[in-house]
């Protein structure tokens, strides 16, 4: 891995890219971006009110759009759980960093995603956490470098997991 490549972090909702991502980027002098954050700061209004006012298309188009023009060297990035439906926003995303899967359990992810209903997922309407974790899973497979089978980790061992592979391939 390149001195200033980019870290990015994918995964579902609940797999802890937010939490992880602050706690890497200190480890490795990275800063760090959440664009889940810079969506709903250019768009001024939260994820969940894109959602129900224009439908969850219009998440994942502003998302790929935010995702494109992200032009970053030295930071990790943690994407919305929806990044991986943008084949041409990962390959963006690739083009200068390593992309991490964290892979959590669907029971374990359903025991922190309390909020599912109103949490601004990109999800068609009545699809389930299962259904959504079935549909994604083969995606984040897809396009991650690196796999991090989660487990009972902390979020410190996940780290560690991450950057022990990123030092030794």
């Amino acid at each position: 891995m390149k001195k200033n490549s980019n870290i990015i972090l994918i995964g579902m909702p609940g797999s802890g890219k937010s939490t992880v991502g602050v706690i890497l980027a200190k480890q490795t002098g990275r800063d760090f971006v959440d664009t889940d954050v810079i969506i709903q700061t250019l768009q001024g209004r939260s994820l969940q009110d894109i959602v129900d006012q224009e439908g969850y298309m219009a998440l994942r188009r502003i998302e790929e759009k935010v995702l494109l023009e992200l032009t970053l060297s030295n930071h990790v990035i943690a994407t919305g759980g929806s990044a991986v439906y943008s084949e041409t926003a990962i390959s963006h995303l690739k083009s200068d960093g390593v992309v991490v899967f964290l892979d959590v359990d669907l029971w374990r992810l359903e025991s922190r995603v309390r909020d599912f209903g109103s949490r601004g997922l990109a999800r068609s309407p009545g699809q389930g956490f299962d259904d959504l974790y079935k549909e994604r899973f083969p995606l984040y497979r897809k396009y991650a470098d690196i796999v991090i089978r989660c487990g009972d980790q902390s979020h410190e061992g996940v780290c560690a997991m991450i950057v022990s592979i990123l030092r030794h391939p």
